[in-house]
């Protein structure tokens, strides 16, 4: 048999019927499921896979003409073989070729599709055991099932040490670093180099809008808490950007097409960006909210747009501070919070930093790494154990 071209073992479905026409595979299976297969596709896919890397070998300029395809059979055992013009015959795996057919190869078809969420679905963040997430594969899976589709996930009972915000990133993903380093502190500090390290009110926003693209999720983890207030309040983006759509089109339209520009202000960096405060991307990239007030630095738009530009981030804000759409949770020592940073709107209340102490722990890891872990994850056959990563 032909190694797939991935590193699953897929389920056995055999196929019906097979029938060569014009240069592609018309295949058929019991359920309904079809699929028309070009006949260098399957070329690529079969004569072209490197067996221990699963990856193509054939440049496009050398590959033949299409009518290379003589032949194809359906073998006894319900697999697929393909009789080439030199005499040489690939068998292919019909379970492999079935996910093709029902899109199963798709980026998002093993994460599973996105849950718009407002208040009135729940009123703290799904919760799962991070005492067991480390160990039971299960438990990963699903917090990171939810913090993929609802965007917003938490784990309370974690150990609440320095170190088991590296531990955590190690089972999920790399890290993205930025210019707060790899995993970073959030406390309040005499001499801050950030907004968040202090005691003050935080509206909502997202992080890093000063990037081309922004840190895909982001995950803070409660070291300890006995300071008064500080709680923490999020909002789904998606929600919010809908009823904007909804019900201020204008101001809608403001927030979708006029761009700022964006910028830290450290003194050992220099990041700058400019876009929308609402970034719709396109049909295969996502939704960026850029929000992040103390980092947006002026407007880059016409002199005449700017009144109606800064009415509607005033309305921006008021929707995402809806009580209709923020949840509020308090952080307890040992809480993971992990939320998609290009999606869901974070915030804090003040809190007094001489009243006690509030720390956490965070980082950052991008959609594409996080993806891939649940998709190994789901991968049928996967042996994967989240303690034995490093």
């Amino acid at each position: 048999m032909t190694p797939t071209p991935d590193f699953a073992q897929h389920r056995w479905y055999r196929l019906e019927s097979a029938r060569l026409s014009d240069g592609f595979v018309e295949l058929r299976w019991p359920d309904g499921a079809e699929l028309n297969a070009y006949s260098l596709w399957l070329f690529e896919q079969s004569v072209g896979i490197e067996a221990v890397t699963r990856e193509g070998t054939i440049e496009p300029g050398d590959l033949p003409d299409p009518g290379v395809l003589c032949d194809v059979v359906i073998n006894p055992d319900g697999s697929l073989r393909l009789v080439w013009a030199d005499a040489q015959v690939s068998d292919v795996d019909p379970g492999w070729l079935y996910t093709i057919a029902t899109d199963g190869h798709r980026p998002m078809a093993s994460i599973g599709e996105l849950r718009t969420w407002t208040a009135a679905d729940f009123s703290e963040p799904p919760t799962f055991d991070g005492a067991r997430v480390l160990d039971d594969r299960s438990v990963l899976d699903a917090w990171l099932g939810e913090l993929c589709t609802t965007g917003l996930a938490r784990l309370r009972g974690a150990p609440a040490t320095d170190e088991f915000m590296g531990e955590l990133a190690a089972a999920v993903g790399p890290i993205r670093g930025s210019n707060f380093g790899g995993v970073f502190t959030v406390q309040s500090v005499v001499d801050p180099d950030s907004t968040a390290n202090t005691g003050l009110a935080l509206g909502q926003h997202t992080d890093l809008p000063t990037r081309e693209t922004p840190p895909g999720f982001q995950f803070l983890h409660c070291v300890e808490n006995t300071a008064s207030g500080g709680a923490s309040r999020t909002a789904d983006g998606l929600a919010v950007v809908d009823e904007l759509r909804r019900q201020h089109p204008a101001e809608y339209d403001a927030l979708t097409t006029l761009d700022w520009v964006f910028a830290n202000r450290a003194h050992d960096g220099d990041h700058r960006w400019v876009g929308p405060i609402i970034d719709l991307g396109g049909l295969h990239s996502p939704l960026t909210i850029r929000a992040f007030y103390p980092v947006r630095l002026a407007p880059a738009m016409p002199v005449a747009d700017q009144p109606r530009a800064y009415e509607a981030m005033r309305v921006f804000s008021r929707v995402a501070h809806d009580p209709r759409f923020m949840i509020t949770s308090v952080f307890e020592p040992g809480d993971v919070v992990g939320f998609d940073n290009r999606r869901v709107l974070h915030g804090r209340d003040a809190f007094d930093p001489g009243g006690g102490r509030r720390r956490l722990r965070g980082c950052y890891i991008d959609h594409d790494d996080v993806y891939s872990r649940l998709r190994v994850m789901r991968r049928a056959g996967s042996t994967f154990s989240p303690g034995a990563t490093s």
